[in-house]
């Protein structure tokens, strides 16, 4: 009696399920935001601030000022005789109080992010950092520290510092191979106080807990924001770029405020020039997926799905084929 043969060829339609299954995982693979880059710190109405306080703005000697300034709840205002100012200055009006509402979901954003690219050493001087996010428990730069942006003009820069953040005399903050509007997308979570030295150049936001002081002649492209503390400035150039509005965390929302009695918000030394009427503004709470998607692993996910799509079809017509 012939011995029997046994094929262990596979039918192709039986490997039609695990064709489903690997599309699927290359599929969520593609759109996963591992190793994908960094999205922006939603900054909502605080964007346009060069200036945000919780506990007031003194200023002395001459200051000039590119951007919208803003305190609350504390709305005084000291020295503002010698600012010159392009902006808004809303001093504690309702545009500032939506401000400070964003600037804690902005905090506790820049806050959550990581795990962190690199270790780094407390000062950062002579550092040359790619996007990504940063931490340590002080922040402090005695020289110069450059950014690379590897080409990216809407690259992203995290630092987190657990308490404070101080810069020496000096010191530089240089961003190469980015854009004009690099310094919107850069940012310093402080968990206390945040101190420039005098004479330095630093670009980014900072979001500080408590206050923000400026040595003379301290330069900042960028924004200081101050949750509870003060802003304090001494002959200081503070530049907003103009930067696009990104909207604060999806899900929080934030409660509707009360605008102050009328003449609450009047500067204590006078009027900024460039001053005008508050904007009309629109605070939207968006629901929306905001994962931090890498865009070049989308194309590897449309190809995982054509190639299982085939798969599937070829399996199929050669099961027609098969005998019975």
């Amino acid at each position: 009696m012939p011995t029997p043969v046994i094929s262990t060829r596979r039918s192709p339609a039986r490997l039609a399920p695990l064709a489903v299954a690997f599309t699927c995982a290359l599929a969520l693979f593609a759109a996963s935001p591992a190793g994908a880059a960094e999205a922006p710190v939603g900054l909502g109405a605080a964007t346009s601030f060069a200036i945000l306080a919780g506990a007031g703005v003194t200023n002395t000697g001459a200051t000039t000022i590119t951007g919208d300034i803003g305190t609350f709840p504390t709305t005084s205002e000291t020295g503002f005789s010698t600012i010159v100012q392009t902006g808004v200055n809303h001093a504690g009006d309702a545009v500032a109080q939506q401000a400070k509402l964003d600037l804690v979901d902005a905090f506790n954003d820049a806050a959550g992010r990581g795990p962190a690219t690199a270790a780094v050493p407390v000062d950062l001087a002579g550092e040359v950092l790619t996007p990504g996010v940063y931490s340590n428990g002080t922040i402090e730069l005695s020289g110069a520290l450059t950014l690379d942006a590897q080409g990216d003009p809407d690259a992203v820069f995290v630092f987190q510092a657990a308490s404070t953040l101080i810069t020496g005399s000096g010191s530089t903050v240089n961003v190469i191979n980015g854009g004009p509007g690099s310094a919107c997308n850069i940012y310093w979570k402080v968990g206390s106080s945040a101190t420039l030295g005098s004479g330095s150049s630093f670009v980014g936001t900072v979001l500080a807990q408590e206050s923000i002081s400026l040595d003379p002649t301290a330069v900042v492209e960028g924004r200081l924001l101050a949750r509870t503390g003060a802003v304090t400035l001494i002959n200081n150039t503070i530049t907003n770029v103009g930067c696009p509005t990104v909207p604060v965390t999806p899900g929080v929302l934030t409660p509707a405020i009360t605008p102050p009695d009328a003449g609450a918000g009047t500067p204590a030394g006078g009027t900024p020039t460039g001053q005008a009427s508050p904007p009309t503004t629109s605070i939207t709470t968006s629901l929306a997926f905001t994962g931090n998607t890498d865009p070049r692993f989308a194309p590897i996910g449309l190809l995982a799905v054509a190639a299982g799509a085939g798969f599937i079809a070829l399996a199929a017509t050669h099961r027609r084929r098969l005998p019975d």
